[in-house]
């Protein structure tokens, strides 16, 4: 089983959330893409994975208003449309990584965890 990732340091900033996983690899999401990316049972179906929230309904200047740790595993924002309900993994952080190593396949081998 792959050691699960652990990042080093989450800031928020006015429009975009970085996590700092290693020296060498930071995921910089932008805050809207980050909500959208949300996989609770009110944004995408239990079931089929099917996207539920309407993208275009997501605020273009949404913030993370808080960022709360989950146990050792995952962050939940409180994002400034109300949203509140949405944990996400450091694994799925790591998966969704927007980075150019991230982004070309090398998912996970861009730096240490």
């Amino acid at each position: 089983m792959p050691d699960i990732p652990i990042p080093l340091a989450i800031h928020r900033g006015e429009r975009d959330i970085t996590v700092t996983w290693a020296e060498d690899h930071r995921s910089v999401f932008s805050t809207r893409d980050l909500r959208i990316a949300c996989h609770c049972a009110q944004c995408r179906d239990e079931f089929t994975g099917r996207l539920l929230l309407e993208p275009g309904a997501v605020p273009v200047d949404i913030t993370a208003k808080k960022v709360e740790l989950v146990g050792t595993y995952a962050v939940r924002f409180d994002w400034s449309d109300g949203h509140h309900t949405g944990i996400y993994t450091y694994e799925y952080l790591k998966e969704i990584c927007p980075c150019e190593v991230c982004r070309a396949g090398g998912a996970g081998k861009a730096g240490a965890s």
